[in-house]
């Protein structure tokens, strides 16, 4: 701790990050340029025709979507909307509507906000012109963007949203539904969005995916929203337009009930961080920094839950989500879009899973494609 209080009192000094083993280094250190042998693009073409498994990227940015195109993202497979909010133009707008003390000055600050994602949604949905863009509608707690303040009104607000377990408190669809009217904005700048682009003749192919979901009530509670929101743009553009609506399965109860999730959405992607937490009933935050080393060196668990998908506990309950919801839906597209989908070993579990894709980091694509392709080969 004394440690990290030094780093934390050494304001703008230079650091480096190992990105493979987490190490910070503080001030300079040697690096070099990593170089790509020349037979890298001849084997990733091979794997590619040889997998199964469809591999996207997590994308948030326009710069995101183009690096994972680039290295061979066949499509976004979680773009949190969430990160959109943290721009410098934006920031202070949504603490505005945090702060808004009713519903209809909270949609009048929304709509400061509309334009400004549906500009986003444009340029990454164009960015990956002809693949598929999942787009995860919101899913953290509201206090996470309260800035620290001594400002009395913004103090009290934050008393007013704290959460004795975050993690498992006013998040994601439950937040959908206490304020839709920040699902409802998001819905209508990805429709807007998308009527743009297909004016213009580019192939979008959004998709709207509801975050925390444990009940078809829930889902189809945002489902209405979602109704409305494609009434309203269709008549104003007098355009039909197909927008998937889907679900993320990370609490237990909906990977239990998934065949009742299947009649209303239209896919399904697993949440692997959030689903590891809630089987194990720890926290990531918490079990990395407190308990999973020692836990690895007394042979309790061989690696960590949130590097490889534990298959005998997560993998399980997996199983019986893909198997209940494709009763329902023999055709349905499942994924998974959290840290797991850069992880050989857990690709190889998602190939005989019988998932459609994985979605992985941008840097992490050749190597989810190389793996899918393994995966594929031991399969056979």
């Amino acid at each position: 701790l004394s440690y990290l209080k030094k780093i934390d009192n050494m304001g703008g000094a230079l650091c480096a990050i190992d990105g493979s083993s987490g190490n910070v280094f503080v001030g300079e250190v040697p690096t070099i340029k990593p170089k790509i042998p020349m037979e890298w693009p001849i084997l990733l073409s091979w794997a590619q025709k040889t997998k199964r498994l469809g591999v996207r990227a997590n994308a948030d940015t326009p710069d995101d979507a183009k690096r994972a195109r680039k290295y061979g993202a066949e499509g976004i497979g979680l773009c949190r909307t969430e990160r959109m909010f943290n721009a410098a133009d934006r920031q202070g707008i949504f603490v505005d509507m945090i702060m808004a003390r009713d519903v209809n000055q909270r949609k009048e600050v929304l709509k400061k906000l509309l334009p400004l994602l549906k500009d986003d949604f444009v340029q990454i949905l164009k960015a990956m012109e002809g693949y598929k863009v999942t787009i995860r509608l919101f899913d953290p707690p509201l206090h996470e963007f309260l800035p620290s303040s001594k400002n009395k009104k913004v103090l009290a607000r934050a008393k007013e949203l704290e959460e004795v377990n975050p993690m498992m408190g006013h998040r994601g669809v439950r937040l959908g539904i206490t304020y839709p009217e920040i699902y409802e904005m998001q819905i209508r700048a990805v429709f807007e969005a998308t009527a743009k682009l297909v004016k213009k003749k580019i192939d979008a192919k959004p998709q709207i995916m509801i975050p925390q979901v444990g009940s078809i009530e829930e889902l189809n509670h945002i489902k209405s929203i979602y109704d409305n929101v494609k009434s309203d743009i269709e008549k104003k553009y007098r355009t039909k337009f197909k927008i998937n609506f889907g679900t993320m399965l990370e609490v237990v109860r909906a990977c239990l009930t998934s065949d009742e999730l299947a009649k209303t959405a239209e896919f399904f992607s697993f949440g692997t961080n959030d689903l590891t937490q809630a089987v194990f009933s720890f926290s990531r935050e918490d079990a990395e920094s407190k308990f999973l080393e020692e836990y690895k060196k007394k042979e309790i668990l061989e690696i960590s839950p949130f590097q490889s998908i534990d298959e005998n506990g997560v993998g399980n309950l997996m199983d019986i989500a893909v198997s209940r919801g494709r009763k329902i839906k023999s055709d349905l597209e499942i994924g998974i879009c959290g840290e797991h989908g850069g992880d050989p070993d857990s690709i190889r579990f998602c190939h005989s899973a019988d998932i459609s894709y994985v979605s992985a980091s941008p840097f992490r694509i050749p190597v989810a494609i190389v793996a899918a392709a393994q995966a594929a080969i031991n399969k056979k």
